[in-house]
């Protein structure tokens, strides 16, 4: 029996003249009315903003948290499967005789800068510094925090939030857009990756939600980005020039300030705009280009002034365990605790004393001294057998709130970041096979992550576990732990120039992930056209630069505040639409490789007979 042909007619309509002549009016209108509505309400009204942002980011992740972490590991193996069979895997993204456009040292620096390159700089030495504070193991009490026990586990997680599930979200959008556009001559948009599913829905409201989902998600992830890297530029920027202005001085130590947050956005982004204005074939490729370089020379300074001995030794071990957890770390998902099943699970003497003990009993951020320290009255007064059963029965709420609080706001970020990486690497991979581009967006960057981590991280622990560092990196702040660890390795000039070095890495790294966002997003709205117009390219530079600021302003809205909250708020209530679309896109994925693996066999039989 035949299988018809698929539907590829996909049709954005788009505006003839005017002001958005060759975009979608509807896309865009509807994208930039959320955003701005969102920067006036954090402009306006910030603590109100800010409040309602945090308390919604919770409710969501009460409902939603398990769904976040399981379909991730569906992700992972769906295209374990896809790379493997040969069927799938064979399949080019393009004609036969196609090569690929850019170069695989291109291909790897762009995915790298885009995909990766701020959090690399803010997270290689906080991440695994972070994670042996804290972990699933350590909130169980199974072993010390900031011990050597501690260490395996701590880079289980690492890997698990850096890794092989990461690049996976990546690679979903990216495959399914890259497919469809270079197989079957669809538009390079989110709504294409719908067609085996919807057929001729996707030219209507439907489609235009879709569309307009993954800008929304993609300005939420660039924000979120942007603002980490922004904190460490101005932690580097300190660090050269002591320059008091950009900081907030009030805390233990100096962290960066409202106006030096603003003052470095500005900075970054009217850069990031003039290089989206270059286009990707020049601003962008040459500046990952950089980007790849200056990340080797850190990472060969690490190698030879750091503990290498120790984190290749690390690296050898938590890799064998991440393979090991693997499975269970996909799908191990945790659900919230209610304040009744707490009560329920405490011993008869502790029951009247529910209320007062459910708090520090199920803080994932605290600890079984902190919790005990902080009883009164009562409380305090119960044998320490009872305190041991009670902090026992909370940990069903305190395993939940860690992995809500880490484990699903990277699966968020990832997702948020996934419009505008997928099509990023769509953008850059015609003419690679299905399997080239697994393969190369999933394991490659993720064994690189792998190495980061330890190299840079290890040598962090390394020092804190001799005594050499003296609690300085674990003091410091997370975007100025890299900057601390390189102070307690080296000294001197060799300081000042690896400084000097990794701010510029820092802003290249920062310019690019907007500038590849804002071509991005334009890209969506002129539904699939690559070669867009200037304008539009600025305007939307300066609605990331709107959004970013106003919610980092509105995360200060209390004193001592972390500027970011806001921004991770919105982030992870954005991400949550667009998770649901990459479900439907796995889905519809499988259904079209299906079928053109049996209209090819249909073919072949076809000719077979012919002859």
């Amino acid at each position: 029996m035949s299988i018809k042909p698929p539907f590829t007619a996909v049709e954005v309509r788009r505006a003839a003249s005017g002001f958005y002549e060759g975009h979608s009016v509807e896309i865009a209108l509807l994208s930039k009315g959320i955003m701005v509505a969102l920067v006036i309400w954090a402009l306006v009204w910030p603590a109100n903003a800010n409040s309602n942002l945090s308390s919604l980011n919770w409710s969501l992740l009460e409902g939603f948290n398990a769904f976040y972490i399981i379909i991730v590991g569906l992700f992972a193996f769906f295209l374990a499967v896809v790379a493997i069979l040969p069927q799938t895997g064979k399949r080019k993204m393009g004609r036969a005789d196609e090569a690929p456009e850019f170069s695989n040292f291109s291909w790897f620096s762009m995915m790298f800068g885009a995909g990766l390159g701020v959090g690399l700089m803010v997270f290689a030495t906080a991440e695994p510094l972070g994670l042996w504070g804290s972990n699933p193991e350590t909130v169980s009490g199974a072993v010390a925090p900031n011990s050597q026990e501690a260490l395996t586990s701590a880079y289980r997680y690492t890997f698990l939030h850096y890794g092989f599930h990461a690049w996976a979200i990546y690679v979903v959008t990216g495959l399914s857009l890259a497919y469809y556009a270079y197989t079957r001559d669809m538009p390079l948009t989110i709504r294409s990756a719908l067609t085996p599913l919807l057929g001729r829905y996707v030219n209507g409201f439907i489609g235009h939600l879709v569309d307009v989902l993954g800008v929304v998600a993609t300005i939420l992830g660039v924000s979120v980005t942007i603002g980490f890297g922004v904190s460490q530029f101005l932690d580097g920027v300190y660090a050269i020039t002591g320059a008091n202005w950009l900081m907030d001085m009030t805390g233990d130590v100096p962290k960066p300030g409202t106006v030096g947050l603003i003052a470095g956005l500005l900075c970054i982004m009217g850069l990031s705009i003039i290089s989206a204005v270059s286009g990707v074939g020049r601003g962008v490729k040459y500046l990952s280009n950089l980007n790849l370089v200056l990340s080797l020379i850190l990472l060969f300074t690490f190698v030879l002034f750091g503990s290498f001995v120790f984190a290749m030794t690390t690296y050898a071990t938590a890799f064998v365990d991440y393979i090991l957890h693997f499975v269970s770390l996909s799908f191990g998902a945790y659900g919230p605790q209610s304040s009744d099943a707490f009560g329920m699970a405490l011993l008869e003497t502790a029951k009247p004393l529910a209320g007062e003990l459910i708090g520090g009993a199920t803080n994932a951020w605290g600890s079984y001294d902190g919790f005990k320290s902080g009883l009164e009255g009562a409380a305090a007064a119960l044998d320490e057998a009872t305190l041991t059963a009670v902090y026992a029965a909370g940990e069903p709420e305190r395993q939940f709130s860690w992995q809500a609080g880490w484990t699903t706001f990277y699966w968020a970020w990832w997702i948020a970041f996934s419009p505008f990486v997928g099509l990023f690497l769509a953008r850059i991979s015609r003419g690679r096979t299905v399997r080239e581009f697994i393969l190369g967006c999933v394991f490659a960057p993720a064994m690189v992550c792998f190495a980061w981590m330890t190299i840079l991280g290890a040598t962090a622990i390394d020092m804190e576990l001799t005594g050499g560092a003296n609690g300085a990196i674990i003091g410091a702040s997370n975007t100025n732990k890299l900057f601390v660890t390189l102070g307690q390795m080296i000294d001197g000039g060799m300081l000042s120039a690896l400084t000097v070095m990794c701010v510029v890495l820092i802003m290249t790294f920062l310019v690019t992930s907007a500038d590849s966002g804002i071509l991005v997003m334009n890209t969506i709205m002129s539904g699939g056209d690559q070669d867009i117009g200037n304008k539009h390219k600025i305007v939307w530079g300066l609605i990331l630069t709107a959004v970013i600021g106003t919610l980092l302003v509105a995360g200060k809205s209390n004193p001592g505040a972390d500027p970011m909250e806001a921004l991770k708020s919105a982030m992870i209530i954005g991400a949550l639409p667009f998770t649901m679309v990459m479900g439907l896109m796995m889905l519809s994925l499988s259904k079209a490789l299906y079928r053109d693996s049996a209209r090819s066999k249909g073919a072949e039989g076809s000719s077979t007979a012919a002859e």
